[in-house]
């Protein structure tokens, strides 16, 4: 039985793995706990921007291309009328099934020597010890990952939150042939569809809105150029929905323990950022227990958050507005630069500066558009 750890993560999705593997990198000894078998799946749209990419790559995940497939822009399409842009040259998303990304997580987890407690349920936590049915463990961190509806969260006291702006989002897989090596992102009047091939045989179907009546059938019908490209393809997985919006709570840390991952917060899956930022978050975290600091591991979250927050903020001012989707597109169109920078302020290449003076410049073109 174990006794003690440095490190306690609650929770083993891909939040709560990358903690646990940045802390081992940092000469910790850490253990895991969750009380589901792996892998573990979630609804979500499966693309990994660059800058995620690059996340996991620093915790020594490699995952193969035979096992995912490369994306090389972004896709805006509405009524007919589609704008893109390429992501800087040499760089690339990966589109992976959430279990294979997981399963590389726990390969890489057992291989730096994390413990992992699978089918092992965390009843609550004391300022010195995680209480389990099978006894308790001592640890001089505790770091919640157990995901939007945490109880770490709570058992901290941390909870305070400001108001989110939540939407429902649904996946399923489909069984066609890839049309694009682009991730697309379909605009409609109540909806957005998220389209990414994960494979050279499968793509992967988002839906997100505002309506909780909304279904991912019901969506496909206001999405007439994603519904087409699905005509008459088998599904091969079945219909899981999830929340998914902007939250953000007043702390995420007290005494010896922090949140991470969507624990932490969450940004809205517009973003397709979730994921990476989980990754840097954990970097970080490890980088503030070395040093003993958790109020710092605070700031720097806040600052992580900052971009995918001020992107998704951004582009959900495009939600259930037909004509400035219009407007937006025919400008990115027209001024094809204004797109591409702002692809790389989401990919991180870019600065909020650069953010600023491009809005002008929407906002303007599409006021006199």
């Amino acid at each position: 039985m174990l006794n003690s750890t440095d490190v306690f993560v609650i929770g083993g999705g891909p939040a709560g793995l990358a903690a646990a593997i940045a802390a081992r990198q940092q000469r910790f000894r850490v253990t895991v706990a969750d009380g589901a078998e792996p892998p573990i799946d979630k609804p979500c749209g499966e693309g990994l921007m660059p800058d995620g990419r690059a996340s996991i790559e620093k915790l020594g995940i490699q995952i193969p291309l035979a096992q995912a497939r490369p994306f090389y822009g972004i896709r805006f399409l509405s009524s007919n009328l589609s704008a893109e842009a390429l992501f800087r040259e040499h760089s690339f998303g990966l589109a992976v099934r959430r279990t294979t990304l997981h399963k590389a997580l726990i390969e890489r987890a057992d291989q730096v020597g994390v413990k992992l407690l699978w089918r092992t349920a965390v009843n609550g936590i004391s300022s010195e010890e995680v209480l389990m049915a099978t006894g308790s463990v001592r640890a001089r961190w505790i770091i919640g990952a157990d995901g939007a509806n945490s109880r770490v969260r709570r058992w901290a006291g941390l909870n305070a939150a400001r108001r989110p702006n939540l939407r429902y989002a649904f996946r399923r897989h489909y069984n066609v042939a890839p049309w694009t090596d682009r991730m697309e992102v379909y605009w409609g009047r109540r909806c957005q569809g998220y389209a990414t091939a994960i494979n050279g045989e499968q793509v992967c179907v988002a839906l997100a809105s505002h309506d909780r009546n909304i279904r991912l059938e019901d969506g496909l019908r206001e999405l007439p150029e994603l519904n087409a490209r699905l005509r008459d393809a088998a599904t091969v997985s079945s219909e899981r929905g999830a929340l998914t919006g902007n939250r953000t709570f007043k702390r995420i840390w007290r005494g010896n323990v922090a949140l991470i991952g969507d624990a932490s917060g969450t940004v809205d899956a517009i973003t397709g950022e979730g994921l990476c930022l989980a990754f840097r978050q954990a970097v970080v975290l490890a980088e503030c227990l070395r040093a003993g600091d958790l109020s710092r591991y605070e700031r720097e979250h806040r600052q992580l958050s900052l971009r995918p927050l001020l992107m998704a903020r951004l582009l959900l001012m495009l939600d259930g507005r037909p004509r400035l989707q219009q407007r937006t597109l025919h400008v990115f169109r027209k001024r094809p630069e204004i797109f591409r920078r702002m692809l790389e302020l989401h990919t991180g290449d870019s600065s909020t500066l650069h953010l600023a003076l491009d809005g002008l410049t929407l906002g303007w073109r599409v006021l006199t558009a």
